[in-house]
């Protein structure tokens, strides 16, 4: 009597049939297949199993297997075997067309900057580290700053030698900010009071034979005293102030001398140095 050969998983008999040798024990294809075998990422039908199944060159990604002559890049074919490989929407593509394909462009030279390289960005285009260049002196920029104008970068040298305005006290580059007076650029530091030295801008000031002066300083220097008060009359801004003979009241300070009444705008009468309502100056 013939002893039974079954298969080791589902006890069927092999007897004619193709089987399939794991470990010294026989599997039937079917069981072998369930058990053993893995889903390749391929068309290519499996090869027929003999006696004995020989071990299948098995590559894998993420959970997916390949044939080794199936393992190629989606777009040029070429094998990615041994070789650097991306992926995109699941399609294996080699380093070359996914550079090609979605790497960003060289906005000089126009050609793909390569993954890994390095590279310079501003406002949404991007350059081949030694194709950002100044338009002038045609050096690289690199990290150092740089000014744009009219669709081209300068590095900040040579944008002052081209287009940056003198401070008239200076003579240096205005590269930011700065003042225009009696149409002529300075520099926000250099725009000072002739007699003080404080910083102008964005404060009130005057001039006087073409130097300009904060209002303090004006007032100290150039402007008449109050009879009443002896602080400065600026006169600036609108400011009003009464006038008689060779003296100068605030307006709020043209008031009589005994009873304080403002006189601006009525009669009055003066008593030596003082000024008097009629009034007061009825007893004269």
């Amino acid at each position: 009597m013939t002893e039974r050969y079954d298969c080791h998983y589902c006890k069927e008999s092999l007897f004619g049939k193709k089987y399939v040798l794991r470990e010294e024990n026989p599997y039937c294809v079917k069981c072998y297949e369930s058990l053993y075998s893995q889903h390749i990422v391929s068309e290519k039908p499996l090869p027929d199993l003999s006696l004995q199944l020989l071990p299948l060159q098995d590559l894998s990604y993420k959970d997916r297997h390949w044939h080794e002559d199936c393992f190629k890049c989606f777009q040029c074919k070429r094998s990615l075997v041994d070789k650097p490989f991306s992926t995109k929407d699941e399609q294996l593509l080699c380093t070359e067309c996914y550079s090609n394909e979605y790497s960003s462009k060289c906005h000089q030279c126009k050609k793909t900057i390569m993954p890994g390289s390095r590279k310079m960005e501003h406002k949404g285009n991007s350059w081949h580290e030694t194709c950002f260049t100044c338009h002038r002196c045609q050096q690289p920029i690199g990290t150092k700053s740089f000014i744009p104008k009219d669709n081209n970068n300068f590095c900040v040298p040579c944008y002052e030698k081209q287009f940056a305005m003198q401070c008239v006290h200076c003579k240096k580059p205005i590269t930011t900010g700065g003042v225009t007076y009696r149409d002529q650029p300075w520099h926000k530091d250099c725009f000072l009071c002739t007699s003080c030295k404080q910083q102008l801008s964005g404060q009130r000031f005057t001039s006087r034979d073409d130097f300009a002066y904060c209002l303090n300083c004006f007032c100290n220097l150039y402007a008449k005293k109050c009879a009443s008060c002896t602080t400065p009359i600026s006169g600036l801004g609108g400011s009003k102030y009464i006038s008689f003979e060779e003296r100068q009241w605030h307006n709020d300070c043209f008031n009589c001398k005994k009873c304080s009444v403002s006189l601006v705008g009525r009669g009055f009468l003066t008593e030596r140095d003082d000024i008097l309502c009629p009034e007061c100056g009825k007893d004269i």
